[in-house]
């Protein structure tokens, strides 16, 4: 296959409770560069979040209770990038709630036979 067009694109969650939440699913036919996962602090209190990438009935952790500090910010991809699938699912779980933002940014490449 080869790959006829991409387009960027962004996923912003304020994870206001601390349940599992989905960020970001890939879309059907595409395959998406995830390039960066921005985790942001504003209530004033350090906080953990919890990262997984779900693909069907699995489950894969990407960070599992990674401390996000007082009114900070955390970029949590260093010089690398994960690659999803279409259906795929990066989702999130904050220790509590009202304190934390998610921000995702991806390169989603269009597959044609």
């Amino acid at each position: 296959m080869a790959a006829k067009d991409f387009r960027y694109a962004t996923a912003k969650v304020d994870l206001t409770t601390p349940n599992v939440t989905s960020v970001y699913t890939c879309p059907a036919r595409r395959t998406a560069v995830v390039d960066s996962i921005l985790v942001s602090e504003d209530s004033g209190n350090a906080d953990t979040i919890t990262l997984t990438i779900t693909s069907g009935s699995d489950v894969f952790s990407l960070y599992k209770t990674k401390a996000i500090g007082a009114n900070g910010t955390t970029e949590l991809l260093t010089h690398n990038s994960i690659y999803l699938t279409a259906g795929e699912i990066i989702k999130a779980t904050a220790a509590t709630a009202n304190r934390l933002h998610v921000i995702v940014s991806v390169r989603e490449v269009l597959y044609q036979r």
